[in-house]
């Protein structure tokens, strides 16, 4: 049973005033987001419009897209230059726990999460935990990082178990917006409105891809006062 029946659109619940969006592709030409820097400035203007404060730009860095840290970085140089508005951009990745990442760890070569440097964006395959997800995450930690899981609701492997067990080791949770509103069915709904209930989320973001998407995802309902849940 959802904690409220009544419904209002995402663009009118209040969630978007003074948001920081921790998780997006909207780093022009990248990856799979975002591929033109016209699209990049009218979703940064729909920002504006909804009153979000920040975003950070979390482009995909695996084996299949192997960004490099200075070729990201020159891109965003290119977009701020380019962007001339109030929303605060900032750079950081979003990487998927393969051998290419642990490479990357062990030189140091990241682009980390957050104003102090020091939390790291990751995610895995949706069907399968990488081998030895558990060390990988503890070596991060070694390292000095806290891991921030991207999407968990989003993992078919994933149970409450897991999320207990992987909160307890000290990894933080980061939720898709469009989650909520049910843009990946029921089953994810389910999970995210339980994460946030149980106050396990530390992040929030939209994982925007294209501005359609994203159009789509804030005109559509979600629970009255579903804002609420994100006081923690």
């Amino acid at each position: 049973m959802w904690p409220f029946r009544k419904r209002v659109l995402l663009k009118d619940s209040g969630i978007f005033d003074g948001f920081t969006d921790w998780h997006s592709h909207i780093l022009p030409g990248v990856d799979d987001g975002v591929q033109t820097m016209g699209e990049a400035l009218e979703i940064l203007c729909l920002y504006e419009e909804l009153g979000v404060k920040s975003v950070w730009l979390t482009p995909h860095i695996m084996e299949d897209m192997p960004n490099t840290t200075a070729h990201l970085r020159e891109r965003f140089t290119e977009l701020q230059a380019t962007y001339t508005g109030p929303v605060k951009l900032h750079l950081a990745a979003e990487n998927m726990l393969d051998n290419l990442f642990e490479e990357r760890l062990e030189k140091n070569d990241l682009l980390p999460l957050g104003e102090n440097g020091d939390h790291l964006l990751v995610e895995t395959s949706y069907f399968s935990p990488p081998m030895n997800l558990y060390g990988i995450l503890g070596r991060i930690k070694a390292k000095g990082y806290y891991p921030v899981l991207a999407h968990p609701e989003r993992y078919v492997y994933m149970g409450e178990s897991d999320y207990q067990r992987l909160k307890g080791m000290g990894v933080k949770f980061q939720l898709n917006l469009p989650s909520i509103a049910g843009m990946y069915g029921d089953r994810i709904k389910k999970k995210a409105i339980l994460l946030l209930s149980e106050r396990a989320i530390t992040h929030i973001g939209t994982d925007i891809h294209s501005c359609h998407i994203f159009q789509k995802c804030i005109c559509t309902g979600a629970a009255h006062n579903i804002q609420k849940l994100f006081d923690f």
